[in-house]
């Protein structure tokens, strides 16, 4: 079975594409077939696994706009066994070019239908934003959306104002969208707001929040500098044992098959 899942906030720097990479890093270390799609013209989780943005040749951009189908342009790494759909600055032009086309939300979706049996795992990485990318995230998201929320005060109206957008989207467009998870990143325990915005979060979605929070962590914020995840980065950091923690929390939560073996190999 194959789980389609968007990564979304509309607020910048809470770690979602952090997330988004070495989630599905550590996915395939547990031996899932994975796809990152890249969704987001900063194009930051195709830098993070090591991909020039600049020297794109086809992605994202080419997919949403029709004129390829989405296997032209996936990238394979053989290094943690992930597969990529690159962005580009020049997605950032979909949204204007999209504008007049009937079915302009659906693009993604109707892009993954025809590869999504090939793989167990199908991450999406939003742009920090409402717009039409970030709306055709939220509709190709068959199985629910993974939220991630900084343990910061403003990251909590941020969720108050994506949690609209989400009934507005179910409303107009995906009745069935639905919230898959939240997590908590960048989680600072010398401090008291910390703790607070763990209990508020895990009040407002009181079986919606995983239990794995991702700490604030050097080697995180380093990783995408070198164009891998945290497991090849530093696989013994605080950061790379969270995200295993979340990777084999969110396949025990769907039931899926974790492969022990393998995710040994990948911390070595």
């Amino acid at each position: 079975m194959t789980r389609i899942y968007t990564l979304v906030n509309q607020k910048g720097g809470v770690g979602k594409t952090t997330t988004a990479v070495n989630l599905g890093a550590y996915l395939a270390a547990f031996g899932q077939r994975v796809l990152l799609v890249d969704l987001d013209p900063q194009a930051n989780a195709t830098s993070s696994l090591g991909v020039d943005k600049l020297r794109v040749q086809g992605g994202t951009y080419e997919v949403l706009l029709g004129s390829a189908p989405l296997t032209a342009h996936v990238l394979y790494s053989e290094r943690i066994r992930l597969w990529l759909l690159p962005s580009s600055p020049a997605l950032a032009g979909a949204e204007v070019e999209l504008v007049g086309e009937l079915g302009r939300e659906l693009r993604l979706r109707q892009a993954l239908q025809p590869v999504a049996e090939r793989f167990d795992y199908i991450l999406i990485d939003c742009p920090p934003s409402l717009g039409l990318l970030t709306i055709n995230g939220l509709i190709a998201a068959q199985n629910g959306l993974l939220i991630p929320v900084q343990c910061e005060y403003l990251a909590l109206e941020g969720l108050g104002t994506l949690t609209q957008t989400i009934q507005r989207v179910r409303r107009a467009l995906f009745p069935e969208l639905s919230v898959r998870g939240v997590i908590l990143t960048m989680y600072d325990p010398r401090t008291r707001l910390a703790e607070d915005v763990v209990r508020e979060v895990q009040r407002f979605f009181p079986d919606k929040t995983f239990k794995t929070i991702i700490p604030r962590s050097v080697r995180l914020a380093e990783a995408p500098s070198y164009g891998v995840p945290i497991s090849l980065y530093a696989p013994h950091s605080i950061g790379a044992q969270a995200y295993q923690a979340l990777a084999q929390e969110l396949l025990e939560a769907d039931g899926a098959t974790i492969e022990r073996s393998v995710a040994g190999q990948e911390a070595r």
